[in-house]
């Protein structure tokens, strides 16, 4: 595992509020689970659960040659795949509201907008969990250099399943007795940032943006 990685890795942070945060944490994508009347044939799911690194096309091979300039040791596919995990354990912590560990992982505009989505479920009375249906598809789409700062971007492709339970305890709505699970598609962009030469080389996550599925 990257060093670079160490910080993001270890952290907990996520499931999805869409409404609260569109803007921070994507938003659905296509053909939703929920409508899949059948299952996946095996053939497709063995396809749904590849996580290899797909291959970098020539405009990324470009834009990361700018980057290991100034960074020689910057290893595309060691970061995509640290990426990846970075990802799934953002989004799974996000649910248990843990600010401790989310604040040395995220920028500070990053961290209040999670906080607020914090607050707001916390205010509810509300817990919540999310799981991954397949693993995500990471694809590097970028990586740069801007001032004294490496910037990564990583478009996510995953399905998710999240459960809220309410304050009382129930798991279904009061009103129409559905499980208040959901199953959803989601496409974000998400890009990382860390200092060049800084005595810590870990990156950070610094923005989270809807993308094209």
């Amino acid at each position: 595992m990257p060093v670079q990685f160490q910080i993001v890795i270890f952290a907990v942070i996520a499931a999805i509020v869409l409404f609260q945060l569109y803007n921070v944490l994507g938003k659905r994508v296509g053909r939703q689970p929920q409508e899949d009347a059948k299952v996946l044939p095996s053939s497709q799911t063995a396809t749904a659960e590849v996580s290899k690194t797909p291959a970098l096309d020539a405009a990324t091979l470009a834009s990361i040659a700018g980057l290991k300039a100034r960074d020689p040791a910057f290893d595309p596919n060691r970061f995509v795949e640290g990426a990846r995990q970075a990802y799934e354990t953002i989004v799974r912590g996000y649910a248990a509201g843990d600010r401790a560990a989310l604040t040395p992982l995220l920028t500070p505009n990053v961290m209040a907008s999670f906080d607020a989505g914090i607050a707001a479920r916390e205010t509810r009375g509300e817990t919540e969990t999310v799981e991954f249906l397949f693993p995500p598809r990471a694809d590097l789409e970028g990586a740069t250099v801007q001032g004294d700062k490496a910037v990564a971007k990583v478009r996510f492709l995953a399905e998710l399943r999240s459960r809220v339970t309410k304050a009382s305890g129930d798991t279904a709505d009061s009103v129409t007795g559905e499980p208040l699970v959901e199953e959803r598609r989601t496409a974000e962009h998400w890009t990382f940032e860390r200092t060049l030469g800084a005595a810590d080389p870990n990156w950070v996550l610094a923005r989270v943006e809807p993308a094209n599925a």
